[in-house]
């Protein structure tokens, strides 16, 4: 199992999905990507979206400042 870290905190909606299904999409089964991303909209859709593609969310945590990590298994 592989874990790879994809930073877009400096992204804005929709790209922050459309760049986290892009990397979803080059992992195995079972791989995890780990989303760092900005409170606000992308906080709210990544997961959503995450969930709604079918994809576990496995974590959502606070990093510092208005960065986040989201934690997404394939």
């Amino acid at each position: 199992m592989a874990t790879k870290v994809l930073d877009i905190t400096k992204e804005h909606c929709p790209m922050t999905f459309v760049k986290t299904k892009i990397e979803l999409s080059k992992l195995q089964p079972g791989d995890i990507l780990e989303v760092l991303l900005a409170e606000g909209e992308p906080l709210d859709n990544v997961p959503r979206n995450a969930k709604e593609q079918g994809y576990d969310v496995l974590s959502v945590e606070h990093v510092e400042g208005t960065t986040h990590r989201v934690t997404i298994k394939k």
